[in-house]
């Protein structure tokens, strides 16, 4: 297996997806903010300072999948299809389950958005709680699921 982003010469370039089949693609990625039961009391109180933790944090990682070529190098601006973020608040973690479900029809697949999505959701939770606590931990962050394209279905393994 060769790394697809470099060249002969080793050069980074775009990877040429033309011929490529469009197919619908999906990609699951989860996350979670780790943080004090203090601080997740906040959160399940609805009384953190600037608002709806869980309902910004979710706005923030839509419009995270919808920027990941923006802030990717080398990713392909992407027709996406669906976003979905579940922000669970989870005692027992103390803190922030995030998951995110990314679809499209293209040549290429969502990973790279859902995680995106996961990541900046999960920069939202800690930017809203900071004030309350600067140790949080954004930890776990990765791919669940992918699907469609030529390398077929991956499950990651619990």
């Amino acid at each position: 297996m060769s790394l697809t982003h470099f060249d002969a010469a080793g050069q980074a370039h775009m990877v040429d997806v033309s011929d490529k089949a469009e197919t619908s693609r999906v990609a699951v990625a989860e996350g979670r903010v780790v943080m004090l039961p203090e601080t997740l009391a906040y959160v399940l109180e609805g009384t953190a300072k600037k608002g709806d933790v869980l309902g910004v944090a979710r706005l923030a990682g839509i419009m995270g999948a919808k920027k990941t070529a923006d802030l990717i190098p080398l990713c392909h601006p992407l027709p996406i299809t669906k976003v979905s973020l579940d922000l669970e608040a989870d005692a027992a973690l103390p803190g922030v389950r995030i998951t995110a479900t990314v679809k499209t029809t293209g040549r290429t697949g969502v990973e790279m958005e859902a995680l995106t999505a996961v990541t900046t959701a999960a920069l939202t939770v800690y930017d809203m709680l900071k004030a309350v606590e600067r140790g949080m931990r954004i930890e776990g962050i990765r791919v669940m699921l992918k699907d469609g394209g030529k390398s077929g279905l991956y499950e990651a393994r619990e």
